[in-house]
């Protein structure tokens, strides 16, 4: 138990740390390190670490970012985000722009790569209309992770939890957006109150030249809505996603070089090597005592009980991060009296936790980190709308599930 809890343990504080700046590792490469640590020290074999990795999960987290780095490639970002300012007309309208459509968009692309290809543009939006940087960037990397909660390929938890879970695209798209609606509403709701004083200015107008769409773009678009329908229809979401990519790479003739070069490869390497030290912990036996002494679910059931479970989760995800607490619980899940609405409550909780805190998702990072030129974003500052806006929308999202199940 000690040694599998150990390269874990390792694990976890190499990512934290470089998240809080104290030492020169990136969160790739913590996980890297943890993962080799897990099967030097013998917590886990070569081959069961191989095994280890949820293959499935990662080709389809590439294949949804190659697709958005197609957009990013012929400018649809750069040509949206002036055109949305110039309609916005003022701070208010333009924070609605943001939320709603950083929420659209993570549902599709996933809200890495949202923030990833957004992020830059907010913070240009901010240097040039002189505007107050915490709405701005706040509302990128709530509403990203917001969102995501819509689809199976919203996020990485959602794309985990579909793999191990067995969950379906048509089914979770039914129950899920609504949920993602009400709680982009709340996330705008809070925004705009915490920050009202900031946002009772009009823009200076510009006027958006040429046309949005390019014969380009609107091949990347049709392409990435015919893959969506054929995942509603119920086709494999890996292999669709990855047919779709595979099609814009042969359609756009655009050089791959460039399309590589707009993937976050550290952002697989991450996944890759927290699979592997989690797997080890897994057969340590230690997060089975944890649950003999604190289940997941306690009877009887109904919404006091699913609210306990989705705030175990809301806090599990941020003990943790979501990805590995994910895997750190898949095996309880069986053990709850209704497993599809559990690993859907899981799904929703965890990627509502991303929002509580500045290092419960890999997307806050990013906007933190691309934002640096404007101020960046502090940890205790963000707590200020973190806070609630998790919460609020984790509440909403379990009584919606309770609902509908």
């Amino acid at each position: 138990m000690i040694v599998g809890s150990f390269a874990f343990l390792v694990t976890y504080v190499l990512i934290a740390v470089r998240r809080l700046r104290f030492v020169r590792i990136d969160r790739a490469a913590g996980a890297l390190v943890g993962a080799v640590l897990a099967v030097v020290i013998g917590s886990s074999t070569p081959d069961e670490a191989v095994q280890a990795v949820d293959h499935s999960t990662m080709v389809l987290l590439f294949s949804v970012m190659g697709m958005g780095a197609f957009l990013s490639i012929d400018g649809f970002f750069d040509r949206l985000a002036v055109r949305v300012v110039a309609r916005a007309k003022t701070r208010r309208r333009l924070l609605a722009a943001l939320v709603w459509g950083a929420g659209g968009l993570s549902a599709l692309l996933t809200n890495d790569a949202v923030c990833v290809l957004a992020a830059p543009l907010v913070v240009a939006w901010i240097e040039r209309w002189k505007l107050p940087r915490l709405p701005f960037l706040l509302g990128l990397a709530t509403a990203a992770n917001t969102g995501s909660v819509a689809t199976l390929v919203g996020n990485p938890q959602n794309m985990l939890c579909a793999s191990l879970g067995d969950l379906r695209f048509a089914p979770f798209l039914v129950h899920m957006l609504p949920a993602a609606i009400l709680a982009l509403a709340v996330n705008h709701a809070i925004l705009a109150l915490l920050f009202r004083e900031d946002l009772d200015e009009d823009l200076a107008l510009e006027e958006a030249k040429g046309p949005l769409l390019t014969r380009k773009s609107t091949l990347t678009l049709a392409v990435i809505a015919i893959a969506f329908a054929f995942e509603v229809a119920g086709s494999p979401i890996t292999y669709t996603a990855l047919t779709a990519f595979s099609l814009l790479l042969i359609l756009h003739q655009t050089d791959p070089a460039e399309v590589w070069a707009r993937i976050d490869w550290s952002v697989l390497l991450f996944f890759g090597g927290l699979f592997i030290s989690v797997d080890g912990f897994l057969r340590s036996g230690a997060p089975a005592f944890v649950f003999s002494k604190v289940p997941l679910f306690l009877p009887p059931e109904g919404i006091a009980s699913y609210l306990r479970t989705a705030g175990y989760f809301l806090v599990g995800s941020n003990v943790v991060t979501n990805v590995p607490f994910i895997l750190l619980v898949q095996a309880e899940m069986a053990r709850l009296p209704n497993v599809r609405l559990g690993w859907e409550l899981l799904a929703m909780a965890s990627t509502f936790a991303g929002n509580l805190t500045l290092l419960g998702s890999v997307a806050n990072v990013i906007v933190a980190e691309k934002s640096l030129a404007v101020g960046g974003l502090r940890f205790g500052e963000y707590l200020r709308a973190g806070v609630p806006i998790a919460i609020a929308t984790t509440l909403v999202g379990t009584l919606w599930l309770m609902i509908v199940r």
